[in-house]
């Protein structure tokens, strides 16, 4: 518990400052997070981060995540999801290249790999692009919602949520998390507006959210259920990797950004 409590001061220590500067700091962390977290995947899957596939992949990545405004004024046909596709080509043809030692599979996991981690820190950055206040909106719904999950099913929990990929989890747990994510996010857009929605509409979108963030984190326990790993990281002791950790935002910013507030 020590450790966890020490790794959370030193990285809120490094994270707020840098979200609160916003520009360039912003984007080389949505650059270095994604990073981290795809060679996450790739050493669950079990493949080198110096190889072929990881700097087609980081490179790939890179793409993904990079700002809008970063391919502005160049020709149409490099749009950034052309670029990313001419990556996901290379992929392929590194199955060719090494005689499936690097399979369709290998290929098929970095793929969904490279757009789910890389459109997550994508809408990290644009989220902070259109005000700090809409970042930490994302972010306090994402981290009551966790908490009062942690703490409520702690106290309160009986019944299981799924056990075949998070036996922790219960339903009490699940929807006291949500009703605290809500309260909050709620409490804290009344206080600091994004559009023009009414507050019973944010109320449902809060909420929609919450459930949202605990959806992405049930994703990230099925894939280290899968591969048999506790963590899907070391990076930050007590609390894992950097999938870990940001599971639920990684799901929640598209999300957001489908309803339109980023």
């Amino acid at each position: 518990m020590k450790q966890r409590v020490i790794t959370a001061v030193v990285a809120l220590i490094i994270f707020i400052p840098i979200i609160v500067a916003g520009h360039i700091w912003i984007d080389i962390a949505g650059f270095a997070l994604g990073l981290v977290a795809l060679s996450e995947v790739l050493i669950m899957r079990k493949k080198l981060l110096v190889s072929a596939e990881a700097i087609i992949s980081g490179i790939g990545i890179l793409a993904v995540i990079a700002p809008q405004s970063w391919w502005t004024g160049l020709p149409k046909f490099l749009s950034p999801w052309y670029i990313v596709y001419l990556f996901v080509l290379l992929l392929l043809l590194r199955t060719v290249a090494s005689r499936n030692r690097f399979s369709f599979d290998d290929a098929g996991v970095i793929t969904l790999s490279m757009l789910y981690i890389g459109v997550g820190f994508h809408f990290f950055i644009a989220a902070r692009a259109v005000s700090l206040v809409a970042l930490l909106y994302a972010l306090f719904i994402v981290w009551t919602t966790d908490s009062g999950a942690y703490m409520l099913g702690r106290k309160f929990g009986r019944h299981k949520l799924a056990p075949h990929i998070s036996p922790n989890k219960t339903w009490e747990g699940s929807i006291g998390g949500s009703i605290v994510g809500t309260i909050v996010g709620s409490v804290f857009w009344y206080f600091f507006p994004i559009g023009h929605l009414s507050l019973g509409v944010m109320i449902l979108l809060t909420l929609i959210f919450s459930v949202v963030g605990q959806f992405g984190d049930l994703v990230e326990s099925a894939l280290k259920r899968y591969y048999g790993v506790k963590d899907s990281g070391k990076i930050l002791p007590g609390h894992g990797g950097i999938l870990d950790r940001f599971d639920s935002l990684l799901l929640v910013l598209p999300v957001i950004h489908l309803f339109g507030l980023i």
